[in-house]
């Protein structure tokens, strides 16, 4: 591709991933809802992530200048301790699993996060922080598989485990089902030394 045809602008947001272990044990307890609601657009697993701020369209050229502060911030942070647990949904259309452990700390990292990116320049769309990991939508015309799918979720605990790495994510959005498709632009340790 040559540099006429490069997207002048990317959607960006920042996040925190589960280990794989953790999604594997949800994605177990999903396993009624996904026989259930086979229509639902479910989210594939290795894109699960919890976003600490979502950016939207932004310009490419806002990345780079994000890279040194969420580097900074990263490496003055220790690891959250979290687990999934439980599920809900928002507006009766999309599906989620609740997030437990260290919360006070993950709302401080969410507002240093918004915080970095707005010194930046960029803005993010300003919803207040809900930890949650997207695990689906419902259709428009089954809403209420998204409803029922959270109640079959409402006895799930996961097991706790280490946010070790924040991560900087840019997403392409192509057509039809799983179209949308996620890759780091950028991820620093949490390793508490600075």
């Amino acid at each position: 591709m040559n540099e006429q045809n490069q997207p002048t602008t990317v959607r960006a947001f920042i996040a925190l991933a589960p280990p794989d272990d953790a999604k594997h044990e949800l994605e177990l307890a999903l396993d009624p809802a996904y026989q259930a609601h086979p229509r639902m657009r479910w989210n594939r697993i290795e894109d699960w992530h919890i976003t600490l701020a979502f950016l939207g369209e932004v310009p490419v050229s806002v990345l780079p200048l994000l890279r040194t502060p969420l580097a900074r911030l990263a490496a003055a942070r220790k690891p959250l301790k979290l687990a999934l647990s439980g599920g809900g949904h928002f507006d009766e259309r999309v599906l989620w699993s609740g997030i437990d452990g260290e919360l006070e700390e993950l709302h401080l990292l969410a507002t240093e996060v918004r915080a970095v990116v707005q010194d930046c320049g960029a803005a993010h769309v300003g919803r207040p922080f809900r930890p949650h990991l997207t695990l689906a939508r419902a259709r428009r015309d089954t809403p209420s598989c998204a409803v029922e799918a959270a109640a079959g979720l409402a006895g799930f605990t996961g097991r706790p485990w280490q946010a070790e790495r924040l991560h900087l994510v840019a997403s392409n959005i192509g057509r039809g089902p799983g179209s949308i498709h996620y890759r780091d632009v950028g991820a620093w340790n949490f390793d508490g030394s600075a």
